[in-house]
């Protein structure tokens, strides 16, 4: 029986248009013999707008809850994942060819590895992408280096969307931080806390921009909330590293 890559999605209804573009992408990724992949849609929210766009196929489930943000909708997702891997997707980007694969690739040959992540590009409204500075080489991230990166340069070094983690580190972790946004950096940064991940330098994601995207809300750079989130994702990764724990 194959073995599955459980791919979670949390969608709100201005993002559920932009769902079958990502199936498509999810539907061209190949796999090695004895791998498949099942993708768990979660609404982040319970309304008539989403369902529609979501792709009939039995590969597929959707789940529908009431709002609490991208992390609590992926988060409660993880009630329907099964398999030793949890892929991130999200609505509006999309997975590029032979993602799926390099990052299974990096996980099971190096049973010390926790997580994977790549290279993501900026996928424009006109469809021109352009990329992200300041990406590692290919190879492993030592435990720490993202949390070292992110507080000289108030940015994740790599990007949080492209993550590909074993299930039950991601869960022993206790899933996505509770957080109205960043909530993925700061599993991340727990992650880096804990356990190698690897960098893979061949683009994995195309993370589109576009108008209604959470990220360009003016409430997402709110300073006081901006501060709290930041001091609680610094706390916990540090927390987390001092415990000196290890997958």
């Amino acid at each position: 029986m194959p073995v599955h890559i459980t791919i979670i999605t949390a969608v709100h209804a201005p993002s559920a248009r932009f769902l079958p573009e990502a199936y498509a992408s999810v539907c061209a990724q190949e796999l090695p013999e004895g791998w498949e992949w099942r993708w768990v849609i979660q609404e982040d929210g319970r309304t008539d707008e989403v369902r529609p766009y979501v792709p009939d196929d039995p590969r597929v489930t959707f789940r529908q809850g009431r709002p609490g943000g991208p992390g609590v909708a992926r988060t409660i997702a993880l009630a329907h994942a099964g398999g030793p891997y949890v892929k991130v997707l999200d609505a509006d980007d999309l997975l590029t060819p032979g993602a799926l694969a390099r990052d299974l690739a990096a996980l099971e040959a190096d049973p010390t590895l926790g997580w994977a992540t790549s290279r993501a590009l900026d996928q424009l409204p006109d469809g021109s992408t352009v990329a992200f500075p300041g990406d590692p080489d290919e190879g492993p991230l030592t435990p720490g280096a993202l949390l070292a990166h992110w507080k000289a340069h108030a940015v994740p070094r790599v990007v949080p969307g492209t993550l590909f983690v074993r299930r039950e580190l991601l869960l022993a972790l206790g899933g996505w931080m509770a957080l109205p946004a960043s909530e993925d950096t700061g599993l991340l940064l727990a992650l880096d806390a804990v356990s190698p991940g690897w960098f893979t330098a061949e683009p994995g994601l195309l993370y589109r921009q576009w108008e209604g995207q959470v990220t360009g809300q003016a409430a997402h750079v709110d300073v006081a909330e901006l501060e709290a989130r930041v001091a609680v994702t610094e706390a916990r990764a540090r927390a987390l590293a001092a415990l000196e724990w290890s997958r």
